[in-house]
């Protein structure tokens, strides 16, 4: 099983209202790597990564590492224009993700 397998099949074995705690965790602990951060500091959420010392380079290696934790493609544009955790969580979400966290449809009668 690879690493991106590996983690889509732990999103998919956690109930939806958990999934998006785990892919923050993922999220956040690949970026706190990526500036040597440690588990104890904290990564604004809303505030610009460039800010807090990101150079394309950096970007583009995060990236490549969420890639292949996913097993997924991202948008490189999406992380340079919408430079936020908080942005990229919603489109990991929304496009990227949708299967797992889209609200399950309901059957109706």
């Amino acid at each position: 099983m690879t690493a991106g397998t590996e983690a889509i099949e732990q999103l998919r074995e956690l109930p939806r209202s958990e999934r998006l705690e785990l892919l923050q965790e993922l999220v956040i602990a690949e970026f706190k790597a990526t500036l040597l951060m440690t588990e104890d500091e904290v990564l604004p959420y809303d505030e610009s990564y460039l800010s807090l010392g990101f150079t394309s380079l950096r970007i583009t290696e995060v990236k490549d590492r969420l890639e292949s934790l996913l097993g997924c493609a991202i948008s490189a544009n999406v992380l340079f224009n919408s430079p936020t955790l908080e942005r990229l969580m919603a489109h990991l979400t929304d496009q990227v993700l949708p299967e797992l966290f889209a609200p399950s449809s309901v059957s109706q009668p």
